[in-house]
């Protein structure tokens, strides 16, 4: 596999494979801690929820544009679009980190055929955003090596993945909201 890996990708190979595991494990254990257990008189901040999912819209948005844009020839376009993309999803990434270790869990009060739709989109939203971290840092990767092609044939599988977790994000929002406390 390294005699395939030229200096980019070797340079960055062990973050990618850090960061996949990390974050992951980071996220999970935080998604654990709350600040009041510690002793700190934290409000939650419960402003973030709508703030995080919008960006998750917006996430959504960049994408399908920015598949747009190379489609187009308009290369530099799709470099900054997944830029942008990168950093809403580290700036959700951390609004959701930081929401979860000042509030509570929110329960799904909803019954019968929709709960199970909920769990479903739920699940599957997860463990996407789990599996999407290698495939889109590998992507990137292959980009910034300038080996366009392997870049070509990995994005056919990141795109859509990380497209379903930015929409199903929403999605999620948007049907746990009613039951979050005021």
């Amino acid at each position: 596999m390294e005699n395939n890996l030229n200096a980019v990708e070797l340079k960055y190979r062990k973050w990618i494979i850090i960061l996949s595991v990390a974050i992951p494990l980071v996220v999970a254990l935080l998604f654990g801690v709350k600040l009041k257990d510690f002793g700190y008189d934290v409000e939650p901040l419960s402003f973030l929820p709508p703030i995080y999912a919008t960006i998750n819209g917006i996430t959504a948005v960049l994408l399908i544009t920015a598949v747009w844009a190379i489609k187009n020839g308009k290369r530099q376009l799709h470099e900054n679009l997944m830029k942008t993309a990168i950093a809403c999803s580290v700036a959700f990434l951390g609004m959701y980190v930081a929401y979860h270790m000042t509030a509570d869990s929110t329960k799904f009060g909803g019954e019968g055929t929709i709960k199970y739709i909920y769990y479903f989109i739920l699940f599957t939203h997860i463990i996407l955003s789990v599996i999407i971290i290698p495939f889109v840092l590998i992507t990137y990767v292959r980009a910034l090596a300038e080996r366009f092609d392997k870049h070509k044939k990995l994005a056919r599988i990141t795109y859509p993945m990380w497209l379903y977790v930015a929409v199903t994000g929403v999605i999620v929002y948007l049907m746990i909201s009613p039951y979050y406390a005021h």
